[in-house]
């Protein structure tokens, strides 16, 4: 399997993120439904957007562990972020998580006007092991 990151010429470079991610196969592919910051009962981990999306991306982690891969496997993360949180508190915790050796995934963001009951962030990826 080979992955490229790309940032084609007249595309913004990032050190945050790729513009886009090619996938050469054959690889596995997991598809992460989104994941908000609770822990294994399904209760809430945190009233921040920190605490939570710091959860969130553990339990993607542990999903993405599970089939054999690293966080460094992941090459898209969708982010839904209830709208007036600080969405730096979310990038905060994504700094935590993730090696900065390793090339960025391509990331979306959108500001949503409500999760579900005391959801402040929820994430889906997109990994190939």
């Amino acid at each position: 399997m080979t992955v490229r990151h790309i940032n084609p010429e007249g595309l913004h470079h990032s050190p945050a993120f790729s513009q886009a991610v090619v996938v050469e196969q054959p690889a596995k592919t997991i598809y992460i439904g989104g994941q908000n910051g609770v822990d294994a009962e399904g209760k809430v981990v945190g009233d921040t957007l920190g605490e939570q999306a710091l959860q969130a991306l553990r339990r993607i982690q542990l999903v993405v562990e599970s089939e054999g891969g690293t966080l460094a496997n992941v090459v898209h993360w969708r982010i839904a972020v209830v709208d007036g949180q600080p969405v730096q508190e979310g990038v905060g915790a994504f700094q935590q998580v993730w090696n900065r050796e390793d090339p960025p995934p391509a990331i979306t963001v959108h500001t949503v006007a409500g999760l579900g009951p005391g959801f402040l962030v929820e994430i889906d990826a997109v990994a190939v092991v």
